[in-house]
């Protein structure tokens, strides 16, 4: 027994003297290394923004550099890191058309204007998908750069019965985010503002079309007699378009859509895209306010806010 003893000791002693010698060996080790700065990095993603500078006509102006903007986040100002002036990043388009029954005397004209907005907006590298809606959502072409196929899709649209556009605008938002990254994303929406049969909720629609940092262009086809009007709808429509940095036009007449649709191409060709990495990094799962401003002083619209991806799980 005692030998037993004996000889789990030394083993017990040799474990530890080898231990000691190790973390010796370590320590000293760690000692030769260079000192590190203390510097924490951690990983962020660069937050893109695409702005508009409109002048008192209500025209893009084109040929800004970098200095005139600025940007905060959440009060704090933020460093550009990236600049394009009037970019050329290929576009996706959702071009989305109200078909119910209070726009159907119109439909032949807003079809064929629709048409035109189609062949002077798609140009090599983008692509487009037309869908309808009234008291349901239609895609009627998938992401395509076939502007007769487009055009054909949109010559299809046929007359329906209530007006669902919180849920054009999720539809079309989601069908943008599954797009490929680093492309510019738009939705341009043709209605009379009537919302009256939608599932999805007012916040639904504003988050949604958010997440997919698409800009939303609303043209409201105003009804000869004003008391036909839906202020409210029109209101939730301005307040979406703004999130996103997109626009809206009020229609009087039909024959105004064309020049709207002109106006939507020249925006759209005459974009800043700004991007920066967020000072300091927001928390994950939250959402975020931005502010550009350019010093000229003229008008800029752009997205103003986003939300962060939730933390792992």
């Amino acid at each position: 027994m005692k030998k037993t003893l004996r000889a789990v000791g030394f083993s017990v002693a040799s474990l530890s003297a080898g231990f000691l010698a190790c973390a010796g060996l370590g320590a000293a080790l760690r000692a030769q290394q260079p000192k590190q700065s203390g510097v924490i990095r951690v990983q962020t993603n660069l937050v893109n923004i695409l702005a508009s500078v409109i002048d008192a006509e209500g025209r893009p102006i084109p040929d800004l550099t970098q200095d005139v903007f600025a940007i905060s986040e959440e009060g704090v100002p933020q460093k550009i890191e990236r600049f394009e002036a009037e970019t050329n990043r290929p576009l996706d388009l959702a071009l989305m058309v109200d078909s119910s029954m209070s726009t159907y005397k119109d439909m032949k004209f807003e079809a064929e204007a629709a048409a035109h907005f189609v062949r002077q907006v798609v140009r090599p590298g983008d692509t487009l998908s037309v869908f309808e809606f009234d008291e349901k959502v239609t895609q009627l072409s998938e992401f395509s750069a076939d502007v007769p196929k487009l055009q054909e899709a949109v010559r299809r649209i046929s007359s329906g019965s209530g007006t669902s556009i919180y849920d054009a605008i999720v539809l079309g938002s989601n069908s943008l985010r599954r797009r490929p990254g680093d492309r510019r994303r738009a939705i341009v929406m043709v209605t009379d503002a009537g919302e009256t049969t939608s599932v999805s909720k007012f916040e639904d629609a504003r988050r949604a079309a958010i997440a997919s940092e698409a800009l939303l262009y609303s043209i409201v086809i105003r009804p000869a007699n004003e008391s036909g009007r839906n202020t409210a709808g029109e209101h939730a429509l301005i307040t979406i378009t703004d999130s996103t940095g997109g626009a809206m036009f009020m229609v009087d007449e039909m024959e105004q859509l064309d020049a709207t649709f002109d106006r939507i191409d020249r925006e759209l060709r005459t974009q800043y895209l700004l991007g920066y990495y967020p000072t300091p990094v927001p928390p994950p799962g939250s959402h975020r306010h931005i502010a550009v401003q350019v010093k000229s002083g003229n008008t800029v619209r752009y997205r103003k806010e986003y939300f962060t991806a939730a933390a792992p799980r």
